[in-house]
């Protein structure tokens, strides 16, 4: 009986069920219920004698230009402030704390609405219009390069469909938003989205993702879920396009992994792997490199990955499981700061190669008909020198004095 209601709750998570007194729930959208607060506040003063740590919680909507209609959530405790777009597939906009941002310069200055994008731009570039977030997932039918690739269609036959770069899970507004607010065994707030890749005679792919937050803390989780309602097997990809700009990029900024293998992207990029891991300042004219790897894992299956600042006292480590995320992606596109200083860093199933490339390579997963993937990410702030050092350590643990092989051929 206790195995049935675990498996309840993960297929049916807004499934309404008697909840203990330690845990509230606030539903800021939802189809269901035909819900949609344009504003809402709350914070451990409504909760008084619950939370040692102060804390607070808003959504509210932007207007004007393109960024019309879009909504936020801010989440503020201590030093540490997150801002997501529940509009924009629930990506993460921005991260700060302290001194710290993760987040980026983007050229794109608003946070464009989906309806105001047309991914087929640009031969399927149009992703690119919206582009600004610190984390927005690529996927999920499809993520990686535009191009075409061929699906079966409603006849029965094989046929030729165009690809538009990173899939559009990033531009899907979610259909359920909620706050859940947890009191015990650990204080702890909880942002839960569900966005849904539908389509008659298409994919039929439901994700719910989460992140958790200890009020205080320099850390945070994603939690996401993959379910197909579908009665027939669908391929997926997932990729975490996590972006950097400074002041944790600059001139002598590292990448730090466990890496097993580096495999650059293309021509261009394997003409600097051997620099993979080193960054240099703004760079008028560079050309953006990028290296797929597969980093190795500890006895748990989990491997860690970091970017530090040049003076090894600021960094983010990214924590993950290598059978949920086996391939890892390091973009590097060291332009001028007015046309994008940033760099990636992005767990996947897959590499961002094109759909039909990944599916020959046989890194395009299936989720069979009625199955849920689990997906988790662990993000950490790392401040101070002895912070990035334990971080560097346990990188180094993992690592267990293995060099990765740096491979003579590429992705495409």
């Amino acid at each position: 009986m206790k195995t049935l209601i675990i498996t309840i709750l993960l297929l049916f998570p807004m499934l309404e069920l008697p909840m203990q007194n330690q845990t509230e729930r606030y539903i800021l959208t939802s189809v269901n219920r035909n819900i949609r607060l344009d504003s809402w506040h709350l914070s451990s003063r409504d909760l008084p004698g619950k939370f040692a740590e102060p804390w607070s919680i808003r959504k509210y909507t932007l207007h004007g230009g393109r960024q019309e209609g879009v909504d936020l959530i801010e989440y503020e405790s201590g030093s540490l402030r997150l801002v997501l777009s529940p509009t924009r597939g629930m990506s993460v906009i921005r991260v700060d704390r302290r001194d710290v941002r993760l987040g980026w310069d983007s050229p794109v200055k608003e946070i464009v609405h989906p309806r105001e994008i047309n991914l087929q731009n640009r031969g399927g570039l149009g992703w690119l219009e919206g582009f600004n977030e610190w984390m927005v997932r690529c996927g999920l039918e499809w993520a990686g390069h535009p191009g075409q690739d061929r699906f079966v269609n409603n006849t029965g036959d094989i046929a030729e469909m165009d690809l538009t770069l990173h899939g559009r899970i990033g531009n899907i507004p979610a259909s359920e938003v909620e706050v859940i607010v947890e009191t015990e065994p650990v204080p702890r707030i909880r942002l839960r989205g569900r966005v849904d890749e539908r389509q008659f005679y298409g994919p039929k792919l439901e994700l719910w993702t989460e992140i958790a937050i200890v009020p205080g803390a320099g850390s945070f989780r994603i939690d996401d879920q993959i379910h197909n309602y579908s009665s027939d097997p669908q391929e997926f990809e997932l990729i975490y396009h996590a972006n950097f700009g400074p002041p944790l990029l600059g001139r002598g900024s590292r990448f730090t992994g466990p890496i097993r293998e580096v495999i650059p992207f293309n021509a261009h990029a394997a003409r600097s792997t051997p620099r993979f891991a080193e960054y240099d300042g703004p760079t008028k004219g560079f050309v953006e490199q990028v290296y797929v790897m597969q980093p190795f894992a500890d006895e748990q299956g989990r491997t860690m990955v970091m970017l530090s600042n040049q003076a090894e006292d600021r960094a983010v480590t990214m924590s993950f499981l290598t059978n949920q995320l086996p391939w890892f992606t390091l973009w590097k596109n060291l332009t001028t700061l007015e046309e994008g200083y940033v760099t990636g860093l992005e767990p996947g199933t897959s590499s961002p190669a094109n759909r039909s490339i990944e599916r020959a390579a046989g890194r395009v997963p299936k989720l069979a008909p009625g199955e849920t993937r689990h997906f988790g990410i662990e993000v950490e702030v790392r401040i101070g020198a002895s912070e990035v050092q334990a971080a560097a350590k346990t990188i180094e643990q993992i690592r267990a004095g293995r060099s990765p092989q740096l491979s003579a051929k590429t992705i495409r």
